[in-house]
């Protein structure tokens, strides 16, 4: 028997009470038979979008034109779609038309794999028309039907294959990556957003590296990160490495936290090294790199924060420093940010995983000890920390200006060398001296 929430199971029980047939279809129905627990539950009826609206109290049209409605049972969303089979597909994402239908046989057929293509009744009974259970124990992905079919419909399901290979560690059947070869340029016609999330999920997955590598194996790398395939096979002559850039990268990925942020900085951190190559250095890299990566971020449409942020650990992620001074230390936290702090150490020591054995990271956990021994106290660390700030400065005839702000950067020197400075009137004499 299969768990299933309450409120799913009533909104099921309301549809076949009302005579209409309803399943639960796709990922959910594929989790659960792995025994991982679903995400979201989706449900396929015969009934037509006017008719869900009519059954139940408080509804959604959240894609009427795709049949999808979201009925609310005590706030909880579920999501009801009328069984279709879609028209001819002229953009590799949007069918010209879309045929509701009342078997459902003819709504799995036109789903992208086997394994999410198997439905459930309202008593557990399991329908499989694609042969998705025999593929699902054999850890296999493949595409319903034709596999070129399947890609031209909808071209985001190629690199959702990869993206479900990583997830589960399944692997993706013959015919299957063959049409994705074949198919890859269709990935143009898709809007970067989209492609944008998919990447996303590969790089959290439990195998990213896997799956950028079968990006560029299949083709579809070029059309995401064409700067990532030129580091493929780059001997870096450097005798602290002994992969070429990418399988370092690759290193460095597999090393890496599972969080998007530390898995994008890893992907990105060496990004530039083939342009600033000279001979077994690299010099500027980080440098370089960090502009590339923003580059590459703000073609994809990511955030603002988050390109800051890996903007910042790319350009940094070079800093090496033993026996720093309290006051350097503390120049090392403002300049990184106490918010990259953590980010950062763990994307040094990843880089240096994958350099060449043997590995040594003591002297940065040297530094994060040291770090965190000043933050712990609480001491000064930046402008805002001063006793002193633009209003008293404009008190003594200082304009806000680059003048200003050039004043402030200097106590706060003084002040992190010498912490017993930070009194407002000894700040503001040394200010009247200087003038």
């Amino acid at each position: 028997m299969f768990n299933i929430p309450q409120e799913v199971q009533y909104v099921m029980q309301q549809l076949n009470t009302n005579g209409y047939q309803s399943y639960l279809v796709g990922g959910c129905v594929r989790d659960m038979l792995l025994d991982k627990e679903p995400k979201d539950f989706d449900i396929c009826t015969s009934a037509l979008p006017d008719e869900i609206i009519k059954i139940f109290d408080k509804t959604v049209p959240t894609g009427l034109q795709h049949g999808t409605v979201t009925v609310l049972i005590n706030h909880y969303p579920v999501e009801v779609t009328t069984m279709r089979k879609d028209g001819i597909y002229k953009d590799n994402r949007h069918p010209e038309i879309v045929l509701f239908t009342n078997k459902l046989e003819e709504d799995v057929m036109r789903r992208d794999f086997t394994i999410n293509a198997l439905a459930i009744d309202n008593e557990s009974v399991l329908y499989d028309y694609v042969n998705g259970v025999s593929d699902l124990k054999q850890n296999t992905i493949k595409a319903v039907g034709n596999p070129n079919d399947r890609f031209k419909e909808d071209a985001l399901r190629m690199m959702r294959a990869i993206r479900l290979a990583c997830q589960l560690g399944f692997a993706i059947d013959n015919k299957t990556i063959k049409a994705i070869k074949i198919n890859s340029s269709l990935l143009q016609n898709i809007s970067i957003e989209r492609v944008r999330e998919e990447l996303n999920r590969i790089l959290i997955s439990d195998y990213p590296s896997i799956g950028i590598r079968m990006l560029y194996q299949y083709g579809l790398l070029q059309y995401i990160i064409p700067e990532l395939c030129i580091c493929v096979g780059f001997d870096q002559n450097n005798s602290f490495h002994d992969k070429d850039i990418f399988e370092h990268t690759m290193t460095v990925l597999e090393s890496i936290p599972a969080t998007l942020e530390l898995r994008l900085s890893a992907l990105l951190h060496d990004i530039a090294k083939p342009q600033t190559f000279n001979g077994g250095h690299f010099y500027g890299h980080h440098m370089e790199g960090a502009d590339l990566a923003e580059q590459i971020l703000r073609r994809m449409k990511y955030d603002n924060q988050t390109i800051d942020k890996i903007k910042t650990l790319v350009f940094y992620h070079m800093d090496r420093y033993d026996n720093l001074s309290i006051a350097g230390t503390k120049r090392f936290i403002n300049r990184i940010g106490i918010e990259n702090i953590d980010d950062l150490f763990e994307l040094q020591i990843a880089d240096r995983k994958g350099c060449k054995p043997p590995v040594y990271i003591q002297d940065i956990l040297n530094l994060k000890n040291q770090c965190y021994e000043i933050l712990n106290k609480e001491e000064l660390l930046t402008i805002k920390d001063l006793s002193i700030n633009g209003y008293d400065l404009m008190e003594l005839g200082i304009k806000p200006s680059k003048e200003m702000g050039n004043i402030l950067d200097k106590l706060l020197e003084m002040v992190l060398e010498n912490p017993e400075l930070n009194n407002k009137d000894i700040l503001l004499e040394l200010v009247k001296k200087s003038k």
